[in-house]
């Protein structure tokens, strides 16, 4: 096996198309789109699997946007692993790409990963919470154009917000209060 995206061809702080709101992406998708969400979703199943990140020296991800390969394309591929650690059957929780995703509704409820957030783009620990909404809805394309909608709490939503900031030009720690990163409003819910 041959993957396409190593950590030398992920895109790094500082490089404008990081910064700029990524394009939407046409329908029905053409052969560079479908072969880009393919080979980003490769990404992550290989940073997942212990053996094969290490063969290729990869960060393990959950998420990979298409700006942080240097396209600015409103595309961005998610795996997220079974959230229930009892769950043997090894399916994931989310696993897809994602194309001109558009959060519809969000809870005034914020959440924050415990560990503050991290990003394939982001070489530098940037410590702090990211507040984000606890809840939300997003409204996406498939892999064939069609709409669909998905309801998100907790983990998951965090992924998916953190991976459409991508797509709009932000970085996690844009969220952070760099004056206190590690005070978030009192009624914020942790996440491991």
């Amino acid at each position: 096996m041959t993957i396409r995206f190593t950590m030398d061809k992920i895109t790094r702080d500082g490089d404008p198309v990081l910064r700029k709101t990524a394009a939407s992406v046409p329908f029905p998708l053409n052969e560079e789109h479908a072969q880009l969400a393919k080979d980003m979703m490769e990404y992550l199943v290989v940073s997942q699997d212990e053996k094969q990140n290490e063969k290729y020296g990869l960060r393990p991800g959950v998420g990979l946007a298409a700006p942080q390969v240097g396209y600015s394309l409103s595309m961005s591929s998610i795996l997220i692993p079974a959230l229930d650690p009892e769950d043997t059957t090894d399916e994931p929780y989310f696993k897809g790409t994602i194309f001109n995703p558009v959060i519809i509704s969000e809870s005034v409820k914020r959440g924050a990963l415990n560990v503050g957030e991290g990003c394939l783009s982001v070489d530098e620990d940037v410590p702090g919470f990211v507040p984000r909404a606890y809840r939300i809805t997003v409204r996406y394309q498939d892999e064939n154009g069609n709409k669909q909608t998905i309801k998100l709490r907790d983990y998951p939503a965090i992924v998916f917000q953190h991976e459409i900031d991508h797509l709009h030009g932000h970085l996690y720690y844009d969220h952070i209060n760099m004056q206190s990163p590690w005070e978030v409003d009192e009624d914020t819910k942790y996440i491991d």
